[in-house]
């Protein structure tokens, strides 16, 4: 890729649980700013576009330029794949930004998934896994050819992923309750952790919830140090993950018509090194296809590279 003058680029990975924006100037990051999820299925489109908003005025300020000298702002928002769900981001974008007198010249507004593959295996083929608040497996098969597998949101699937970790471990509890499961540690660990919560009225966790006392994914953090100190209730619904995981990229596989197909693992599941990561590393090591590789870059390399591509093209939306 030939660019010889300068580049200002935003970069901003919108996750299910956190937003990371950088600031790349000639390709290296002068800034970053961090901002709540911009999930549109959890916060709405409004609030997810006055965040991403903040997001790229608090890079600017960080990188003391005015937002007329970027060149390119690249987005990935979770569960955003419809091309008419792309459009209706960028159109509110630009219509906050109008507002304020910020100028957003070059946007695109993708998948959060289409970054982290992009960053990961730039012109390669492979499959990226992400593991997070969701789970989702997204490929390139062959040229211009991909392959999705889940990544449905945690109202419809997301089996595996942190908030389904989260609800799982919600469920074993209120079974305990009931008698119609066995007891887990996990009970008395989230009644010290989420407030309001009386075992002595267990109707209490309906009531916290309702009132936004709590998210699925605030549990998996506990589900997970149940299971590695043994836990078995919380330690079959870790080994239930892994399960499911695999089904994703046994899906994906039937894209593909190779002896060997690499896999990235990423997603804050992956990166914190969890009892799920490892047990994840064991079932891909046995698998006779699967060949577990490290990602070349992040969702951020991702959006800086789409970004450059869109300064040469003159990309303009």
């Amino acid at each position: 890729m030939a660019i010889e003058r300068e580049t200002t680029i935003i970069g901003i990975d919108g996750g299910g649980t956190r937003t990371r924006g950088v600031l790349f100037k000639n390709g290296v990051e002068t800034a970053k700013a961090f901002a709540g999820t911009t999930r549109v299925g959890t916060v709405g489109v409004g609030e997810s576009c006055e965040r991403l908003l903040n997001v790229i005025q608090d890079l600017c300020y960080q990188g003391k330029i005015d937002s007329v000298e970027l060149d390119a702002v690249v987005i990935g928002l979770a569960g955003v794949w419809l091309e008419e769900e792309k459009k209706r981001s960028m159109q509110l974008l630009r219509t906050l930004a109008r507002s304020q007198k910020i100028t957003l010249n070059d946007l695109r507004v993708l998948s959060d998934a289409e970054l982290a593959l992009e960053g990961a295996f730039d012109e390669e083929f492979g499959i990226v896994m992400i593991v997070g608040t969701g789970s989702i497996g997204i490929g390139k098969a062959g040229k211009g050819k991909f392959a999705r597998c889940g990544g449905w949101g945690i109202e419809l699937d997301d089996e595996g992923s942190g908030a389904w970790i989260g609800k799982e471990g919600l469920t074993a509890v209120v079974r305990s309750f009931d008698g119609r499961g066995n007891k887990t540690s996990l009970t008395e660990l989230f009644a010290e952790s989420v407030p309001n919560i009386d075992l002595d009225n267990p109707r209490s966790i309906v009531k916290a919830y309702a009132e936004g006392g709590f998210q699925y994914h605030m549990l998996t953090p506990l589900v997970m140090d149940c299971a590695t100190a043994g836990d078995p209730v919380c330690l079959e619904i870790i080994n239930r993950a892994s399960f499911h995981l695999m089904e994703l990229l046994e899906a994906l596989l039937k894209q593909y018509r190779r002896k060997n197909v690499p896999v990235a693992l990423m997603g804050g599941i992956i990166e914190n090194n969890t009892l799920l990561a490892k047990l994840l590393y064991e079932r891909i090591e046995k698998h006779a296809i699967l060949e577990r590789v490290t990602p070349k870059g992040t969702a951020l390399d991702g959006a800086y590279k789409l970004g450059l591509q869109m300064v040469e093209a003159g990309y303009d939306l």
